[in-house]
């Protein structure tokens, strides 16, 4: 059976502001355990083949000035595994940046329908302290909508 296995997704389209960090999508874990992180995607609708590119960072997360969403409990869906309770909270579309995050990989994307799926192999994925989890933060040039995803496990 194996390990429980979770996703959670951004319930609806971010609108990310032209030159402002967004954090668009973040997991937390509870005091018992830590967060596995497996994989992320993002993704966004721009339609401008010459649109500059979106500055995506994936960033560990004390939770410490943590901020504030206006979904404030994102749906997490347990994928596969033993049934267990969750225990994570999930949260997206900040609209008051948390104040401690640390970035762990980052890049740029196009915005122009761009799409990018990162799978770590495990045991090679990170992994969070309890009570802590990972967050997405995107700056884009100009204003564009972006979805986000997180796969995960306990640690």
């Amino acid at each position: 059976m194996g390990r429980a296995i979770y996703t959670v997704d951004t319930t609806a389209a971010v609108a990310l502001v032209a030159t402002t960090a967004k954090t668009t999508l973040s997991v937390i874990a509870p005091s018992q355990f830590g967060v596995d992180l497996l994989a992320f995607w993002v993704s966004f609708d721009g339609v401008s083949p010459t649109a500059a590119p979106v500055l995506w960072e994936l960033c560990s997360f004390t939770v410490a000035g943590g901020g504030t969403s206006t979904d404030e409990s994102s749906t997490i869906t347990q994928e596969g595994g033993r049934s267990i309770t969750t225990g994570f909270t999930a949260r997206s579309a900040y609209t008051v940046e948390p104040t401690v995050l640390a970035p762990i990989k980052a890049s740029i994307l196009t915005p122009n329908g761009g799409f990018y799926e990162y799978e770590y192999l495990w045991p090679d994925s990170p992994d969070s302290p309890v009570s802590q989890g990972f967050a997405l933060r995107l700056t884009a040039p100009a204003v564009v909508n972006a979805r986000a995803g997180f796969r995960f496990a306990r640690s």
